[in-house]
């Protein structure tokens, strides 16, 4: 009886350890393509709804203070909120940077829109 304990004991300790494995260079969440299309600044402004989250891909162009930075793709331009920690470390981020920003969309009443940044991906060259 103690060996089937001891046995079974062993087992959900193992399976624990295997689920929370992270080996070198293994990265915390997912780093790959996004599941949702991206949209263009235009078609976020023109048919988002407040609370949308969107997929857009472009350049931060603009450091507007604080949290607050100025987006653009081809189609336009959009003010985004990034907070310091979803930047990557160790990776500059410039105006000539492709990203990939994933959010939710903040659409006020008064025509004020931005996109609450949740996820940003450097888009490699």
């Amino acid at each position: 009886m103690k060996k089937i304990i001891t046995a079974a004991s062993l087992a959900l300790l193992s399976a624990t350890a295997i689920a929370q494995y992270i080996g070198p260079g293994q990265k915390h969440g997912y780093t790959g393509p996004s599941g949702a299309p991206a949209t263009t600044v235009k078609q976020l402004l023109e048919q988002g709804k407040d609370d949308q989250y969107a997929t857009l891909r472009g350049r931060i162009v603009r450091h507007l203070g604080d949290k607050h930075y100025l987006f653009a793709d081809q189609s336009g331009e959009i003010r985004v909120e990034i907070k310091p920690k979803y930047f990557p470390l160790h990776q500059p981020i410039d105006e000539k940077t492709v990203v990939e920003l994933n959010g939710k969309f903040d659409k006020e009443l008064l025509g004020k829109a931005e996109l609450d940044v949740k996820q940003l991906r450097v888009i490699p060259k």
